[in-house]
């Protein structure tokens, strides 16, 4: 044995050193945060509609990526760094986008004070798909491309830098010259250049392609390309000399253009919008020039043929109720067929006494008991408010105005693109009150009649979302109260139940709040609304509107197999299933995890098979104009690349394009796998156990259970090495010899933190039992809903030798009457109805409230425990943090809090975001691992340095 081992040492040091190289395998790194910085993402892919280029970019987390343009025949590829706002024209011939300027050279002029207008600016790149070129044009600040055809792109540029004058030379001795009295001439200012900017607009050009003949257009503010690039409609403040201030169209055929409005610089031309065919526009206009408070819009339409543009409603409308004027808020746009034209209206708005001093005006909220709506509520939407615009309609063939929705029934849905003769009118005004405590809600529903405005009562008083069918000849609905599927015939006006004789549930079977069950959801309409196509919790159902046809379960295999059928819309303008199509179905296996696709059929209802593996797929996307596909596909161990493959998936056509990561094979990773247990209410129950790459069982890992309701069907999700802003990074800590485990939680209602603790003890119990787990150097972290269960669970058991906690809830009965700042809603909600599954209000069940805070509990802590709670949160109020930490100082137990200043729910900056995994890897390593305590644990850091001293060293 000696022999051999001398022998082939021998035979390696006879060997050249490149061959000796070459056999040595570089062991694998550990993760660290330097690996955040070199790890990349595909935020952005798409397939040419031919079918022949694939885009896509490759970007860094924080820094300049590229995009990627890969032929498919020929598996050529070119890429442009920086590109961004990608878009590929409908002819398949050109990709346009922006080129972002180098990150690092905008930073260090921003760190040398230089003003916006100086920094850099974007350029805008035309990739050729024929001749692998790409032409850039610099200083561009927007562009636009017909959505339906190639051949123009139309784009805005930068204003041109002023450049001063050079002083004259002169000598330093010599005094300027003086003329006499006589001689001296009045001095005429100069009138002042007009400048490119906010208040007067841009230079556009408009740019063919094919071969790149340009037009200029000055100072133009808003712009719009017709969908079938007929035309260009533009609003401009004019040059003062060739072009007048107003709104013109630029017919793309003729190359000629019209002047549809003109008027004064300083009258607002907006909200611009053209019909399907490019013969109809319509835009807003503001005719005052004055700063009057309340203005008086005009809506104007125009048609080809038409010499000029027309009023088509205002304020002296008939038909608008009085004080009531046209939105400037509000785009209008055309029914598909152009025969109709919908605006937005509303009430003139209260507007301030302008005359007042700033001391004389009275600023005080008044809350009443009775508002419909909290105050606090009303303030976060108080722009949108001001904004609100109420539906109306114009029949263009007689120029009729009809007005729709209003303030007691505001809000309005089309059918069919517009062309139908009715909408559905909806209404929760009389319901709104509640909604504090119940956001199930309830509203009224009603079909109008376009030309009349007429209403006919739909249902009322009904907990769900009444919507029309694609061609508007059913409404139908959920109803949350009976889980029941619902149609109305408008032309009968008689509802029908669709599912109500069925055992099948088409409510959410795991739901496990104290509220009603959501539906599954729909795929659809078919053809002419001949079906209504839901989902039960597996399968596909198909649902006669009339109810003369029994309902029919088109999959049929999903729940004897445990498989999840679900409708991948490949066509994102599809307004109806076609039957005759085949159906592509993304499918998931509740029990093996495995996910892929199989193909539906809807003549014969026959289920293909076409991909299953231990994957997830997402991102599913086809070319317009062919049967190619492309898609993500990703495990633990796999980040999500770029795939594509034909429309059956088949093997012979499946193709990695993209390898985003290839420095993944140098780090150590780890494996994933499922853990069965049950929980100690006797629920079985599943998680997910992350494992270090080479596990050796017969040693003794550290751990960490981190917690959100339920995960383990999120097995096959790949988790990047990069800094996330509320939970331990799984990759991270696995590289690191960490065991991370990941548990499914179910709850009681009115017990939710017994619960997770019912759940979680359990399943810990299951790994220790396994040997591989120290049990001395277990923690817990979590974030809000899971930051809250950690602050429970060091309340009940000192098992745990460190925990971290985002966001808690410390105190239910505080919390219960506190505001999530962010929306305005009051949290009542959440502990009657929702996530904090209390299901009573506190006077119903003050105990509940009790048992169920932490806060009442600290006394029992014994594990270390690291809070972040930031003081900008508008979900949990960061006070409940304030009082947790109070508690333990006040009981003298070890404890730190972090506070982002300024951040929301989590660090949402990325180096706030990296300090926070930071603090929260010392803080593990320190108490699982035994690594020194690092300055900020030991000291803490002083509010003086609070920027400057990050105190990392554990020195």
């Amino acid at each position: 044995m000696n022999k051999l081992f001398t022998a082939a040492l021998l035979l390696v040091a006879c060997l050249p050193l490149s061959a000796q190289k070459k056999s040595v395998a570089q062991p694998k790194k550990a993760l660290t945060a330097e690996a955040f910085a070199i790890w990349k993402e595909i935020p952005y892919k798409a397939i040419s509609p031919d079918g022949g280029v694939v885009a896509f970019t490759i970007n860094p987390q924080d820094g300049d990526g590229k995009v990627v343009f890969y032929h498919l025949k020929t598996n050529a590829q070119d890429s442009v760094r920086r590109a961004a706002e990608i878009n590929l024209t409908a002819d398949s011939r050109y990709a346009v986008f922006k080129i972002k300027p180098p990150l690092q050279q905008v930073k260090e002029l921003r760190r040398q004070k230089k003003k916006k207008e100086d920094l850099p600016k974007d350029s805008l790149g035309v990739y050729s798909f024929a001749s692998r070129k790409t032409e850039k044009i610099a200083e561009v600040r927007s562009y636009k491309i017909p959505e339906k055809v190639g051949g123009w792109i139309a784009y805005q540029l930068e204003p041109k830098k002023d450049v001063k004058p050079k002083p004259e030379d002169k000598k330093p001795d010599e005094k300027p010259k003086t003329l006499p009295d006589t001689l001296k001439k009045k001095e005429v200012k100069p009138k002042p250049v007009k400048k490119n900017n906010d208040t007067n607009g841009y230079t556009l050009k408009l740019k063919r392609l094919a071969d790149g003949k340009e037009f200029s257009f000055g100072f133009v503010k808003e712009y719009a390309l017709a969908k079938y690039g007929q035309g260009l409609l533009l609003t401009t403040t004019g040059n003062d000399s060739s072009m007048k201030a107003g709104v013109y169209w630029f017919d793309l055929k003729e190359e000629k253009l019209t002047a549809l409005l003109e008027g004064k610089s300083k009258q607002k031309f907006k909200n611009l919008s053209i019909n399907e065919d490019g013969t109809q526009v319509a835009f807003v206009v503001d005719l005052d020039t004055t700063k009057a408070p309340l203005r008086y819009p005009k809506l104007y339409s125009w048609k080809t043929g038409e010499p000029k543009a027309g009023i088509l409603a205002d304020e002296t409308s008939a038909s608008l109720p009085a004080k009531w004027i046209v939105s400037e808020h509000s785009t209008p746009y055309f029914s598909k067929d152009g025969t109709k034209l919908y605006l937005g209206v509303n009430p003139q708005p209260v507007v301030q006494d302008t005359t007042l001093l700033p001391e004389e005006i009275v600023s005080v909220e008044i809350w009443s008991a009775r508002d419909s709506v909290l105050y606090t509520q009303q303030n976060k939407q108080l722009e949108a408010t001001r904004k609100q615009a109420f539906a109306a309609v114009v029949h263009l063939q007689d120029k009729k105005l009809v007005v729709l929705a209003n303030k007691d029934i505001p809000t309005i849905a089309v059918a069919d693109e517009g062309n139908a003769n009715i909408v559905l009118a909806t209404s929760d005004i009389n319901y709104r009150w509640s909604d504090f405590y119940d956001p199930s809600g309830f509203s009224d529903a009603y079909v109008l009649n376009l030309s009349n405005g007429a209403r006919q009562p739909v249902i009322s008083k009904v907990k769900g979302n009444p919507n029309l069918s694609a061609k508007a000849k059913y409404v139908y609905w959920f109803n949350l109260e009976d889980t029941t599927w619902y149609s109305y015939s408008v032309a009968t006006q008689k509802t029908v139940a669709l599912t109500k004789s069925l055992k099948t549930s088409f409510a959410d079977e795991e739901n496990d709040t104290p509220d009603y069950s959501p539906a599954y959801g729909i795929l659809g309409w078919t053809a002419n609304d001949a079906a209504l196509l839901v989902y039960d919790r597996y399968d596909i159902w198909s649902l006669d509107p009339e109810n003369k046809i029994a309902p029919v379960n088109i999959t049929k295999l999903g729940r004897q197999q445990k498989l999840v059928f679900r409708y991948i819309r490949l066509d994102p303008e599809e307004r109806f299933i076609d039957p005759a199509k085949e159906l592509l179905l993304s499918a998931f296996n509740e029990d093996t995890k495995q996910s892929g696709y199989y193909k539906l059929s809807l003549k014969d209802n026959k289920l293909t098979k076409l991909l299953m593996s231990d994957h997830r797929y997402a991102v599913t996307t086809k070319a317009k104009n062919a049967d190619k596909l492309i898609f993500t596909r990703e495990n633990f161990r796999e980040f999500p690349d770029v795939w594509t493959s034909d429309v059956n998936l088949t093997a012979s056509s499946t193709k990695k394009l993209s390898d985003a990561n290839p420095q993944m094979k140098q780090y150590k990773w780890g494996t994933v796998e499922i853990v069965d247990w049950v929980s100690l209410d006797n629920v079985p129950l599943k998680g997910l156990l992350y494992k270090p790459d080479n596990f050796d069982a017969s040693k003794k890992y550290p751990m960490i259970v981190y917690y959100y309701e339920k995960n383990s069907d999120g097995i096959h999700t790949y988790v990047a090495p990069e800094p996330l802003r509320s939970s331990v990074n799984r990759s991270m800590y696995v590289s690191n010899d960490y065991i991370i485990f990941v548990p499914d939680i179910v709850y009681r209602i009115g017990y939710p933190g017994q619960s997770a603790y019912n759940c979680i003890m359990p399943g810990v119990t299951k790994l220790l039992s396994l040997g591989f787990v120290d049990e001395k150097n277990v923690g817990l972290q979590g974030h809000s809903w899971g930051g809250y269960q950690t602050a429970y669970l060091v309340t009940r058991t000192n098992f745990f030798k460190a925990a971290e906690a985002g966001a808690v809830v410390s105190n239910m009965v505080s919390a219960y009457g506190g505001i999530r700042w962010e929306t305005g809603l009051s949290r009542m909600f959440q502990y009657e109805h929702s996530q904090s599954r209390l299901g009573a209000t506190l006077w119903e069940k003050p105990l509940l409230y009790v048992e169920n805070s932490p806060i009442f509990f600290a006394d029992k802590i014994e594990t270390p425990l690291l809070l972040l709670h930031n003081d900008a949160d508008g979900h949990v109020p960061w006070y409940q943090g304030i009082e947790m930490y109070m508690a333990l100082r006040r009981l003298n137990k070890p404890a730190w809090m972090l506070n982002y200043n300024g951040e929301p729910h989590w660090p949402v900056k990325r180096e706030n975001r990296i300090d926070f995994q930071i603090r929260m890897g010392q803080f593990f390593d320190h108490y699982l691992k035994g690594a020194p305590m690092p300055e900020w644990m030991r000291k803490g850091i002083p509010a003086v340095e609070k920027g400057i001293n990050k105190g990392y060293s554990t020195k």
